[in-house]
């Protein structure tokens, strides 16, 4: 600056240009399974040094962990893949949210998600916070076993990850789902589905309907027993 005011040199600075960002609204999510996906990679090394990565896929509804797939290299093709597998399993999500990363912004994979008619959702760059449910598992995973845990080779590495992952699903309650397992809340929802609302035969009206998770939106799969119905604000009332 001084050696610029010395030589009487100026020089104009630049002005950061402005982008239009749109509209900022949340994207609401059926309580249903199924209903959207999250998608994101963690990394990690071996005893040796040697870095691996973990393709995780979560359903936001349930919170359950669909998907955890560890290895030295995850080509956008292997991501087709593993979803077109998944999909098999578990039936075609009606929406699956991601960063932009070139795994999965590469024409193979964008054709591939026009042919399955997958609705794919790209998070804004740098904002990890627009894809909180799989960024929220993949905390939870660094910490409680990536970080203490020492992987011999990627045949260790996969059958310890698939432990946790099962015990995650399966025994450990959550407290968004009424601290119910993701994999127990998930079986409710899918029956609660398929069945419609029945009237109970009991002088005893009873709600059967379990909490919903924070941004989830339970208009389409809300299930009640009797005469007693959810308002907007939580609260329970009769009808007669």
């Amino acid at each position: 600056m001084l050696l610029r005011r010395e030589e009487w040199l100026t020089v104009r600075r630049r002005k950061a240009r402005r982008k239009a960002i749109g509209t900022r609204a949340p994207i609401l999510i059926e309580a249903r399974a199924n209903a959207r996906w999250s998608l994101d990679f963690v990394h990690d090394q071996f005893a040796c040094g040697r870095r691996f990565r973990v393709l995780n896929v979560v359903d936001d509804v349930a919170r359950e962990c669909l998907a955890a797939i560890p290895d030295t290299y995850i080509s956008g093709r292997r991501v087709v893949r593993e979803l077109t597998a998944l999909i098999e399993r578990r039936g075609r999500p009606g929406m699956i949210v991601s960063d932009n990363g070139t795994e999965l912004t590469s024409n193979a994979f964008l054709k591939w998600c026009a042919e399955h008619k997958i609705e794919w959702h790209y998070i804004a760059p740098g904002k990890p916070m627009q894809n909180g449910f799989v960024e929220s598992f993949n905390g939870r995973l660094r910490d409680e076993f990536l970080n203490e845990t020492l992987f011999r080779n990627l045949t260790h590495a996969r059958e310890l990850i698939t432990a946790w992952v099962t015990d995650y699903n399966t025994e450990r309650p959550h407290s968004a789902l009424g601290y119910q397992t993701p994999a127990g809340f998930a079986l409710y929802l899918n029956t609660a589905i398929a069945r419609p609302a029945t009237r109970v035969e009991s002088s005893a009206r009873r709600v059967i309907d379990q909490p919903t998770p924070k941004g989830v939106n339970d208009q389409t799969a809300k299930v009640t027993a009797g005469l007693m119905v959810r308002s907007k604000s939580g609260r329970l009332s009769g009808r007669q």
